[in-house]
């Protein structure tokens, strides 16, 4: 039996990290199965049953939830089924309850879905009735009457329903019959009637067996032998004041806590009045935690009580007097529940670490809270710290979402302490804490800062490169990858060139580093734009500006302007003999390139003689004189001045000024007539001179082998070109026959050229006499002879062609033989197409004869054509298997296909597809007729006019 019920209406919220739709549906599922399944025996197919995928149960890591500690099923995720996990025994689980079962929740995430899940244990025969003793000894006095009944205890099943305990058997039955009534405590009370009196003198024991069968398929016994011992009369047995005791108890009631009494009298006097009480079939359980006094029939608590394990206990007593007269009595002890058990928190799903950027009401946890007490003392209500920005709502009984309540910062606060406080409503009240400890997970929302928008560093020029003459550093807030800072520079240029080739950072500790060697001479200063970008998905960043500047170096030596050193002139200053103290010669004028001090110019002479007659000023450079000039001062002076800069160390430059002492120009020229010129400027010259020319032989001689090369390629190719040409096929051509009887003398020689023939010459061969014919049946070709001649023309003799269809009277000529002469005209065939040549009177030929002495006739004729025609195709098969491969052979013509028969109007045809032509009326008589031209293609036609044209 499986029983499916639906329930709408609670809320339930998604426990994720990100914010989810909430799904209010809860289902409930029934499931029914026998106890005592194998482990891994199937339930219930749990996604069939909620309509659910099995995808969705893997997606949403679907688990068993048990308040209890027993786990009895699994839950095959991949299959979604439902199977036994523990052993199933109804007995331990439910005890007596008849309607047993247990329950369990399965949990789904993404987005969180919560199913009820009962499973009914059905009960199996699997217990046989048990009676708690194997042999019961029973006295029974011989003055009993017939009626009288007597006590038994009972068997026990364990099991319920059909398969418990049904019905009694006693064998034999001479003397006593079995009876059993229902009593108050719902057990069943069974007892010995006697039928016929006993007495002893005949027999004083009497041996019975009692069988307890139940209702099982198969059934299941369980027996007990019965001693019945025959006494002296004792005619009143105990009888209990009430058939039926109740009592109640609170758990965790003190030992010794006397519950109630039974009280039994007996009319009898004497030891027959004396009753004594004892526990009848009672459990191990029932002697644990109670205990009757046999004289008073008190019942008092000696063990332990807790409602949550029993809620109530049935306990029956039985009387017996000295006589060995019985009776029972059924007592109900209620335990009434105590508020003992705190509340259990059970936290059923919970992350460690929430982004920062979760939105208000995200699930961060689902808890449940249990309380095993009864009543107010199971109502449990769970509070958080207010101060903290959580909540807890309740979405169904005992069940909590912790949730967010604000927007959370990690750099403000990384870490939270949530505890969990249940409280239920008993008096005095039960609490229990439970401590979720929350990290905040980093988002990468704080951009990298510099401690200031903009900074200033210094850097001496002449750096040696990859020289580090800075450092930034900027701060992150975030943690981790977010916190990450990498430095760039900005795309930038100065003076043309990007800034990445001045300067450049390192990426993780934002130290600058010189690329360059800077000079303060051209770049004074400049700016660098830095970008600080973290490690998050998106990255953030942000800008700094460096303002860089160049510190000076004195590394320029001071440069003299004036005067200008000529290194083939010499420029000499005039100072005329009557000049005063401290007239003005010249001025040295020099600058620095450096800067500040090291821009700092001071002028001294080199070499002073004792008697100098000039000085130079310390700070202007004006040369001037010391004193009156005298005839003893010599006319040519070289003075040396020395400039020096103020740095450190200091640079210095020198400046030769010649000075004349004399007053007119030829005094001057004849004193420096002797002056050495510097003759660097004519050496280097001379190098420069001899590199060139060097330089252009090379180049010469390089053009020169390129042009051999050339040369003697094209002689080369060409060269190929007459050695392949006695290699070319022949196609021979048979002229046709007039009907004057005369042959054509002019002959159409065919040529193929290679692709490069327009730049190769074009030759013939002679005219084939009879001796160079070749055996049409040795299927060869004929040979031939060149001949080159100048002028483009030759001149040769040829037999008569010795053929059997002509008579030496039929050959032209007198003699047989003729002489012809041909043009130099070039006439281009494709291959495998025959051109009929010009007529002799076109190509200047000479006739050598007049017409054939005895015409031949019409069949004469056509027979020698026909015969000429299997020649030709005879000579031209020989060509496939030599030329096929360089020169395909399927546009050469059928000769036998059309045959034009001279003087007649008629065409033979050897095509027996074709029709016969109707013949022609006859032709007047022309002076000459032109042989018919073989057909021609589109493309030979096109072919044949260009190169005519040429």
């Amino acid at each position: 039996m499986r029983n499916i019920r639906w329930h709408a209406g609670w809320p339930l919220c998604v426990f994720v990290f990100c914010m989810y739709s909430i799904d209010p549906v809860v289902g409930q599922v029934r499931y029914s199965i026998p106890e005592e399944m194998s482990v891994g025996s199937f339930v219930g197919n749990l996604a069939k049953d909620l309509g659910l995928d099995t995808q969705r149960l893997v997606s949403g890591r679907a688990r068993v939830f048990t308040a209890g500690d027993s786990e009895y099923v699994l839950l095959d995720r991949e299959k979604g089924q439902l199977l036994v996990k523990e052993r199933i025994d109804r007995e331990v689980l439910c005890g007596d309850i008849s309607a047993c079962s247990f329950g369990f929740d399965v949990i789904l995430e993404n987005p969180m879905e919560l199913f009820r899940i009962t499973v009914e244990i059905q009960d199996i025969n699997d217990n046989s009735p048990v009676f708690p003793k194997k042999e019961i000894e029973m006295e029974i006095s011989e003055s009993m009457a017939p009626g009288a009944r007597f006590s038994v205890e009972c068997a026990v099943d364990k099991d319920v329903g059909r398969n418990t305990l049904q019905k009694y058997i006693l064998n034999p039955t001479d003397h006593f019959i079995i009876k059993s009534e229902g009593r108050l405590d719902d057990s069943e009370h069974i007892e010995l009637i006697l039928q016929r009196p006993l007495d002893r003198e005949k027999k004083t024991r009497h041996i019975l067996t009692l069988t307890a069968v139940d209702g099982g398929d198969p059934q299941r016994t369980g027996s007990v032998r019965i001693n019945v011992i025959v006494l002296d009369a004792n005619d009143n047995a105990p009888i209990f004041s009430q058939p039926a005791y109740k009592a109640s108890v609170s758990e965790n009631a003190a030992k010794g806590t006397l519950v109630t009494t039974v009280i039994a009298t007996d009319a009898d006097e004497g030891s027959g009045a004396v009753v004594e009480y004892f526990f009848e079939h009672s459990t191990s359980s029932i002697r644990d935690i109670f205990a009757i006094d046999s004289i008073s029939g008190e019942i008092r608590v000696t063990g332990d009580i807790d409602y949550e394990k029993n809620k109530q206990f049935k306990i029956k007593v039985k009387a017996k007097d000295q006589g060995g007269l019985t009776d029972s009595c059924g007592i109900l002890i209620d335990v009434i529940d105590v508020n003992d058990n705190v509340p259990k928190i059970t936290v059923m799903s919970f992350s460690s670490a929430l982004p920062e950027d979760s939105v208000i009401s995200t699930v961060v946890a689902m808890i449940n809270v249990q309380d095993l007490d009864q009543g107010d003392n199971a109502k449990v209500t769970c509070s958080i710290d207010r101060s903290l920005p959580f909540k807890l709502e309740s979405t169904i009984a005992n069940y909590y979402n912790l949730v967010t309540e604000s927007t959370l910062d990690r750099e403000q606060i990384a870490e939270y302490n949530i505890t969990v406080t249940a409280v239920d409503g008993g008096k005095p009240a039960l609490s229990s804490e439970q401590t979720l400890t929350l990290k905040i997970s980093d988002v990468n929302d704080h951009a990298p800062q510099f401690e200031l928008e903009s900074y200033d560093a210094h850097i001496t020029e002449n750096n040696p490169l990859s020289l580090s003459f800075f450092s930034l550093r900027a701060t992150d807030d975030d943690e981790g990858q977010n916190a990450r800072v990498s430095y760039f520079i900005q795309e930038g240029s100065l003076n043309g060139a990007p800034l990445t080739s001045y300067v450049s950072i390192n990426a993780d500790n934002g130290a600058l580093y010189a690329r360059k060697h800077f000079d303060y001479e051209q770049i004074k200063s400049f700016s660098v734009l830095v970008k600080a970008q973290d490690g998050g998905s998106p990255p953030l960043s942000s800008n700094t500006t460096i303002n860089i500047s160049i510190r000076d170096q004195n590394d320029n030596a001071p440069q003299v302007l004036y005067p200008v050193q000529s290194g083939g002139s010499v420029v000499a200053e005039m100072v005329p003999r009557s000049a005063d103290v401290g007239y003005l010669v010249t001025k040295v004028v020099a600058v620095d390139l450096d800067s500040g001090q090291n821009a700092w110019l001071s002028y001294k002479l080199q070499k002073a003689t004792d008697r100098a007659l000039f000085e130079v000023g310390l700070q202007n450079g004006e040369i001037r004189t010391v004193r009156q000039v005298t005839d003893k001062d010599v006319v040519k002076q070289k003075l040396t001045v020395i400039v020096e800069d103020n740095g450190q160390p200091s640079r210095s430059a020198a400046v030769v000024v010649n000075v004349a002492v004399a007053d007119s120009f030829p005094e001057v020229l004849s004193e420096f007539t002797d002056f050495t010129h510097d003759k660097t400027f004519n050496d280097n010259l001379t190098f420069y001179l001899i590199l060139a020319l060097a330089v252009v032989s090379i180049l010469f001689i390089f053009s020169v082998i390129s042009i051999i090369s050339v040369k003697i390629y094209r002689w080369r190719q060409s060269r190929l070109f007459y050695k392949s040409a006695a290699n070319l096929p022949v196609i021979p051509y048979y002229p046709p026959v007039f009907p004057e009887g005369t042959l054509q003398r002019v002959y159409n020689y065919e040529m193929c050229g290679t692709t490069d023939s327009r730049m190769s010459d074009v030759k013939f061969a002679r005219p084939y006499s009879q001796g160079t014919l070749v055996d049409v049946s040795h299927m060869g070709t004929m040979q031939r002879e060149h001949t080159e001649q100048n002028h483009g023309d030759f001149t040769g003799e040829q037999k008569a062609p010795n053929d059997w269809r002509i008579t030496q009277n039929q050959r032209p000529g007198p003699s047989g033989t003729y002489r012809y002469h041909t043009t130099t005209q070039q006439r281009w065939t494709p291959y495998g197409k025959a051109r009929a040549g010009a007529r002799p009177e076109e190509g200047g030929a000479v006739a050598g004869t007049g017409p054939w002495p005895n015409p031949p006739t019409e069949a004469e004729q056509l027979q020698a054509l026909m015969a000429a025609a299997n020649e030709v195709s005879e000579a031209t098969a020989t060509l496939g298997p030599r030329y096929n491969a360089q020169f395909p052979m399927q546009h050469v013509p059928d000769y036998r296909q059309n045959v034009y028969i001279p003087g007649s109007t008629a065409t033979l045809t050897a095509n027996p597809q074709q029709v016969p032509q109707q013949a022609l009326p006859p032709a007047q008589a022309m002076p000459q007729v032109d042989a018919p031209k073989a057909a021609q293609t589109p493309g030979t036609k096109k072919k044949s006019s260009k190169k005519e044209k040429k």
